[in-house]
């Protein structure tokens, strides 16, 4: 495989890297700043958590309804309006903080902070294909961006906290105001304008039209709808571990060990994956698929922390069947869909998150957070078996012949 070298060799793609980690930074600060406001405010857990979920739920709706908005407008004007309209958002949310406005104002501007950058979520993946011309490159992108992405989240937590404490919740928001003012700047200057492929359909009743297409696009094409499904089922495998790692713990620094360790055999996963073939890869999804709940099973016996963290550390890094499933998903996507489907894919994954660590939760209330996760690793085991019995590896072996042509 290319050495990551040629991942920043072509042109842009550093400053798009920057920006993208600014953005993802600015989400994270806002959410941590607007959950601490409340919490001082209430001194309620609930409305406390409350407010993370309220960051959440727009993520569903703004990637499933205006991620089309990706296939009629060149993503350069998609992204730089969702930069611009959410550091607008942020001016608001400084207001609310200052005047001390009402939590469900605070809320409100957070829920539309976080839709508007649901377009910018599929535009950004639409220029992530058109960028690299050599899709073994992409490959390589891709891995990178998976890691970018699990050490922006811990970024943008921490550096939330430090600057909430440092310097104010006022404060905190001019800073998330910049790093989207930053990236809007940096994708003007750097990335073209580029007219979208197709003949969009005109008016409100053809953007409809494409939200109602793009489910027709993944559901008849055999291969998008089985990885796909694989995405979404072993997001309950993925997601149990977090959801309980701190009432099975018992305290918050183990707890958030823990937490930490999926994510951490995640990256390494990434990195070994990442320099595989693309039809090495994509060969072992199902393989990798079925064995990532396996350790997860051994919590039932409760073991020392040292053993569930290790356990829970080999699980994460065997998640790393998701880079090849996400990039081939992404290259298979016909040119002209990629926004609405990239979007719906991208509504879909959340939900089943959100799903996944509610049933989590419910298990560990009935029963206790050991039993939890062998039981959620249990029914992904399951339904990735049923998968796998019908898995399409001659379909798949073609679309990755043809998708990594260039």
């Amino acid at each position: 495989m290319p050495p990551l070298s040629q991942v920043f060799a072509v042109r842009g793609y550093l400053s798009l890297f920057i920006a993208a980690s600014l953005s993802t930074w600015g989400d994270y600060i806002a959410r941590l700043t607007v959950a601490a406001v409340v919490y001082d405010r209430t001194q309620s857990p609930l409305a406390t958590a409350t407010t993370l979920a309220v960051s959440l739920v727009p993520s569903i709706f703004g990637r499933s309804v205006l991620g089309p908005i990706a296939d009629r407008v060149p993503y350069k004007y998609v992204l730089i309006a969702s930069h611009v309209s959410r550091a607008a958002m942020v001016l608001v949310l400084i207001w609310a903080v200052s005047v001390e406005a009402p939590v469900p104002v605070l809320l409100v501007a957070l829920f539309v902070l976080e839709t508007l950058g649901g377009p910018a979520s599929a535009a950004q993946l639409v220029l992530m294909t058109d960028l690299f011309a050599d899709r073994r490159v992409f490959l390589r992108a891709m891995g990178l961006s998976a890691l970018a992405e699990q050490a922006n989240q811990a970024l943008g937590f921490a550096l939330g906290g430090i600057i909430v404490l440092a310097l104010g919740p006022v404060r905190g928001l001019a800073l998330d105001f910049a790093t989207f003012v930053i990236s809007a700047a940096v994708v003007a200057l750097v990335v073209s304008a580029r007219p979208v492929p197709g003949e969009p359909r005109p008016g409100l009743s053809g953007f409809l039209a494409d939200l109602g297409t793009a489910a027709g696009v993944v559901t008849r094409h055999r291969v998008l709808r089985r990885l796909l499904g694989l995405s979404l089922v072993a997001t309950l495998g993925i997601s149990a571990p977090e959801a309980v790692a701190l009432p099975y713990a018992g305290s918050p620094g183990f707890g958030g060990l823990l937490m930490a360790c999926p994510i951490a055999g995640a990256a390494v996963g990434v990195v070994v994956v990442s320099r595989w073939e693309p039809h090495v890869s994509n060969g072992r999804i199902i393989a990798m698929a079925l064995a990532m709940p396996v350790p997860l099973l051994f919590t039932a016996f409760r073991p020392p922390i040292v053993v569930t963290a290790m356990l829970w550390f080999v699980a994460g890094t065997l998640q790393a069947f998701m880079l090849p499933l996400q990039s081939t998903f992404s290259l298979v996507t016909p040119d002209n869909r990629r926004g609405a489907v990239f979007g719906l894919g991208g509504a879909l994954s959340v939900t089943a998150a959100g799903c996944s660590y509610l049933v989590a939760g419910w298990f560990s209330e009935l029963t206790n957070p050991a039993s939890a996760v062998t039981m959620c690793a249990v029914i992904c085991l399951g339904a990735t078996v049923l998968l796998a019995a019908r898995w399409p590896s001659g379909e798949l072996d073609t679309a990755v012949s043809r998708a990594y042509a260039a």
